[in-house]
């Protein structure tokens, strides 16, 4: 049977524009507040000072607004609901960007199956409505689908280290989700010849998401370690993962709007690989005390994806581009973190 989710790695309308014309003056980040999108605008504040930055959120992520809190009025936030498209086109006419970084969306893989239609409503509706806005203001900036490895679900032994052109096989609904964002990226690309890039990041280290279980976990071990709790508690660890630090994953992203093919799609991941559960063993070692820890049922997926290794040579031909943090570096500046929270 032919596989309709598999997009072919060139199409001869893609185009690779100059170098001039990705001069980056004011970059607007979706989600800004939360994990991912606060540590691209640091990444965006220290090295590129010339370019604005400018993020939207809804009014009831104020409480996130603590990720920002050190940029001061270095980032500007804008009040937006990407499931309100009047909102979106308001900011669009206020701020003008010249390049896109969509990272908004519910992105809870456990969660996402007790409240499947939020997600899907949340992230593909957001995101559809982010490129009707687009085209209603006639703006033309470079934007990047934010996507996950999660699209491809469960892979075939055979299909690692998982190249771009692997069936996506989603095996949630919020994997579902981002499959469709991806592909509304691929379809305004081909039929309005926006500048649209697809990244498709494997996992990564960041200590702000506390649903992450490497995150989940240092917190744990520093609570543990002052006395707050007695046991660590965790879901499967059979999982194979190839694990990259967030700041590195973020620097990556610049530099895929900057160098990177509109209309095509791009693995990024690190270059350490281990199961989750020699993850939890080396984070232990770390610990200041001994940790004792068991499987919380309530941890575990309906449906999980245990195999996620990235083939990301396309990537780094692309754009000479590597990680620069070291694993060892990115765990102890992971548990750091969260003993200066706990």
């Amino acid at each position: 049977m032919k596989n309709v989710f598999s997009i072919p790695p060139h199409h001869t309308q893609f185009q690779k524009l100059d170098m001039n014309d990705r001069n980056i003056k004011k970059a607007l980040i979706t989600g800004i507040t939360g994990s991912g999108g606060s540590y691209l605008a640091d990444y965006i504040a220290e090295n590129h000072k010339e370019t604005e930055i400018h993020g939207i959120a809804r009014w009831h992520s104020t409480a996130a607004h603590k990720n920002l809190e050190h940029l001061g009025e270095r980032a500007m936030v804008h009040e937006c609901d990407l499931n309100d498209l009047s909102s979106i086109i308001r900011v669009f006419e206020e701020v003008r960007p010249d390049a896109i970084f969509h990272l908004a969306a519910h992105a809870n893989v456990r969660a996402a199956f007790i409240t499947p239609l939020s997600v899907m409503q949340n992230n593909v509706m957001g995101t559809a409505n982010l490129f009707e806005a687009v085209r209603l203001t006639k703006i033309d900036p470079l934007i990047q689908v934010c996507s996950t490895s999660e699209v491809y679900g469960q892979v075939r032994e055979e299909d690692v280290p998982i190249k771009e052109t692997c069936p996506m096989r989603p095996s949630s609904p919020y994997a579902v989700s981002k499959v469709t964002q991806d592909l509304l990226g691929f379809s305004y690309q081909r039929s309005y010849g926006m500048k649209v890039i697809r990244t498709r990041m494997f996992a990564y280290l960041n200590p702000r998401r506390e649903d992450l279980f490497a995150t989940s976990w240092a917190k744990q071990v520093a609570e543990i370690e002052v006395g707050k709790r007695k046991e660590l508690l965790h879901g499967n660890l059979d999982s194979t993962r190839t694990l990259i630090d967030v700041e590195d994953a973020m620097e990556s992203y610049w530099v895929a709007m900057q160098k990177c093919t509109f209309g095509e799609s791009y693995n990024i991941g690190g270059t350490t690989t281990m199961k989750v559960g020699e993850f939890l063993e080396k984070l232990k070692k770390l610990a200041k005390c001994e940790i004792t820890s068991k499987v919380d049922p309530k941890l575990l997926r309906p449906a999980d994806v245990t195999l996620q290794v990235p083939d990301v040579s396309k990537f780094e031909k692309e754009t000479g581009w590597k990680p620069k943090i070291s694993f060892e570096k990115s765990i102890e500046n992971l548990l750091e973190y969260w003993r200066k929270r706990v």
